[in-house]
């Protein structure tokens, strides 16, 4: 349905005669007009993002003979894309979401290639560097579908709140599922047909998810006029919303690194992803609550869950009982991500959403980085099992942060 305004709300659901239980939120959610289309493009772009570190790991290290390489070019990609996102969101915002995703797209794609080209024909060390590099540009797709649930549910309306609180669980829910598969597949398509298979499913996977969801021009949200909005960073409460995202970040990187040492072998990947299972279904099931808990609630779970996978390496040393352990502890990892994305859709002008939530994503993407690199340090002087003491340090930090500016945030 559409109000006056122009404004997608959703319709009041059809009851059927006898028929006692009303359709749940989700089904309620994707009966919004261009829902189900703009959401089929954005998973299949969103796919890829799980696939291409790892492709370009196995990619270049059987090629060259070296992770580290490898994992220096990844490094950059990442470094690359915590200065450029920020800025191509930035683009998105002024001139729409179409109009720049695409090109954006397509110079990263060409990225891709050429890292391909230049690893199949032993190109110099520093080509692999560049093309990694121009990878950058890589729109921020999961931000955008946040984008449009944000325009399509902004009438300030009890049941509006609602339906965005479920479109935000299922972002989240999306992101874990893909970020749990994309290294899989990655992976699979590696070994089981040739090293630059991963990169290039991928870049086809990009392309098409994009093109798709870019043709769904009724849902994007409208350009606004650059005078009403400014930047994000200079909204009260922004900066240390960003902290806080930086210390989340942390948790992930860190997390992921000392399972890794800890698992040693071929199990560290499917247990990495019963914690992202656990997050997965903690999503879907928060997007059905009725109301979205506290940042500060939600981040005091995670630090208390945060001491299960410490408490199962350091006392039975069970890699049984840890993969237990990080599945309970994944499901704290949405509602927080849920609710910390909510609060920076809050606090950023609507005419520049896309580069808020990039902004956040930045943020964790740093944390990550921060993570892993301290999570690797403690493995080697502390050993693996101790090594699950950053995750919980670094989710109490958030839960610092987050209490201190909490009268500051929406």
């Amino acid at each position: 349905m559409t109000t006056a305004g122009g404004t997608l709300v959703l319709a009041p659901p059809f009851q059927e005669p006898g028929r006692q239980r009303p359709p749940g939120p989700y089904t309620r959610l994707f009966r919004t007009p261009g829902a189900r289309a703009f959401t089929v493009g954005n998973l299949i772009a969103r796919l890829p993002m799980g696939m291409f570190a790892v492709s370009a790991v196995i990619m270049i290290a059987g090629a060259r003979g070296s992770y580290a390489l490898a994992g220096a070019v990844t490094a950059t990609g990442l470094a690359a894309t915590a200065v450029v996102a920020p800025w191509t969101a930035r683009q998105v915002d002024r001139y729409g979401q179409a109009r720049v995703a695409v090109p954006a797209t397509a110079l990263a794609v060409l990225g891709e290639v050429a890292l391909l080209l230049c690893v199949r024909y032993d190109a110099p060390d520093w080509t692999l560097f560049a093309s990694y590099a121009a990878t950058a540009t890589m729109p921020n797709t999961g931000g955008m579908s946040r984008a449009r649930w944000a325009h399509i549910f902004k009438e300030a309306t009890p049941g509006n709140a609602a339906a965005l609180h479920t479109a935000n669980s299922f972002e989240q829910a999306a992101d874990e599922l893909c970020f749990m598969l994309g290294p899989v597949l990655a992976a699979f398509l590696c070994s089981a047909l040739f090293p630059e298979a991963g990169t290039l499913v991928g870049a086809v996977l990009l392309l098409t998810g994009v093109l798709v969801f870019a043709a769904q021009r009724a849902t994007e949200p409208p350009v606004a006029p650059r005078t009403l909005a400014g930047s994000p960073l200079r909204v009260p409460g922004m900066a240390p919303m960003l902290a806080v995202f930086l210390a989340t970040g942390a948790v992930f990187g860190s997390m992921e690194v000392v399972t890794i040492a800890f698992a040693d072998g071929p199990a560290a990947g499917p247990v990495l992803g019963l914690q992202a299972a656990g997050s997965c279904v903690a999503g879907l099931a928060y997007g059905r609550a009725r109301r979205s808990a506290g940042l500060v609630a939600c981040l005091a779970a995670m630090t208390a869950l945060m001491t299960l996978p410490l408490l199962a390496a350091t006392t039975s040393g069970s890699l049984l009982a840890l993969a237990g352990a990080l599945l309970v502890a994944g499901m704290a990892t949405a509602p927080t991500m849920v609710t910390g994305m909510g609060v920076i859709q809050r606090l950023t002008p609507a005419a520049r959403l896309n580069e808020g939530m990039t902004l956040a994503v930045t943020a964790l993407l740093g944390g990550v980085a921060a993570g892993s690199a301290t999570g690797g340090w403690t493995v080697e002087h502390a050993g693996a099992a101790y090594g699950y003491g950053i995750p919980v340090v670094a989710a109490g930090i958030a839960l610092a942060l987050a209490g201190m500016t909490k009268a500051r945030l929406p």
